[in-house]
């Protein structure tokens, strides 16, 4: 079952930049969702407008059956949304952070507080429970804010770069709770620029740029799909875009591109592959100072798609 679908959505704004360019999605029920993309390329102006904050200027979006620019209120009581900015009232506790956000969901008293401490539980902020809330670490305040998001036991999570400006152990520790949500059945659309977030957690990706959607499919298949067995990444001096025409030419070679101060060559197979690079580039009076070979990533995909790098 479809729990998001929108047909031509698109997004252009007053001074006449097209944020979101006619775009089509089908997120099912239960699945991570991913919308991977450099910055600008329009995932918060797509998430905007699914959670009713942007007005679409075309096209038509539901959300659990419910028309967002027809009925945003309906709509607003079926999401829970977790924004990049730290939304959390500084005002009050950790745990009435949670117990207010259940009594504005028209929970009673005495619900909204239990509400609350199982949340509290099930985060990890029991403890925490009576701190106020600036007094969090950046990881907690996090897993605060998608607790609060999930008070209301929403049908679509919507989670706008969730890790960004985390520490990488409070990195991993939200990626495992948004598995085990995902394992209970909570359906999660994200946006994302870390390929390694997307390729972990989502069931699907979208890969956006300029407003545009470039490819969708499962990780595991998008990778797939640039049909390149081997990745080698060589480092040199000089101008790269010279070297990677000149490694263009190495038999075997389907694609040698200069990207983040390297030459990023994918190749049909991998049989006496960085010896020809080597040869090939010395030949011609390049000094190679590091040469890797790592496996297909999304990041990879991005590449071959826009001809630039995810972080450009």
């Amino acid at each position: 079952m479809q729990v998001i679908e929108t047909e031509g959505l698109a997004k252009v704004y007053a001074n006449g930049v097209t944020a979101v360019s006619g775009i089509d999605l089908h997120v099912r029920r239960g699945e991570i969702f991913g919308l991977l993309g450099p910055n600008g390329a329009g995932k918060t102006t797509t998430i905007g407008m699914l959670t009713t904050r942007v007005i679409p200027t075309a096209g038509t979006a539901r959300v659990a059956g419910v028309d967002v620019r027809a009925n945003p209120v309906a709509v607003k009581r079926l999401i829970g949304v977790v924004p990049q900015t730290n939304t959390l009232d500084r005002g009050i506790n950790v745990r009435d952070n949670l117990v207010f956000h259940c009594r504005y969901f028209g929970m009673g008293r005495d619900n909204a507080r239990q509400r609350a401490d199982e949340l509290l539980a099930r985060f990890r902020l029991s403890e925490r429970a009576t701190a106020r809330v600036d007094v969090l670490s950046g990881g907690m305040a996090q897993r605060l804010m998608v607790a609060r998001a999930l008070a209301h036991s929403p049908a679509v999570l919507f989670l706008d770069e969730p890790t960004t400006g985390l520490d990488p152990q409070s990195r991993l520790a939200l990626w495992e709770l948004l598995t085990e949500l995902h394992e209970e059945g909570q359906t999660i659309l994200l946006t994302t620029h870390y390929m390694e977030e997307a390729d972990r957690l989502s069931d699907r990706v979208a890969i956006m740029d300029a407003g545009r959607i470039l490819a969708l499919d499962s990780p595991k298949e998008l990778k797939r799909a640039i049909n390149h067995a081997t990745l080698v990444r060589v480092s040199a001096n000089g101008h790269l875009p010279d070297l990677a025409g000149l490694l263009g030419r190495v038999p075997g070679v389907a694609r040698a591109e200069a990207h983040d101060s390297a030459i990023h060559v994918s190749a049909n197979s991998s049989d006496g592959l960085l010896y020809r690079l080597v040869a090939q580039a010395e030949h011609h009076g390049w000094q190679i100072s590091d040469v890797s070979v790592t496996e297909p990533t999304l990041e990879t995909v991005f590449i071959a798609l826009t001809g630039k790098d995810l972080r450009e």
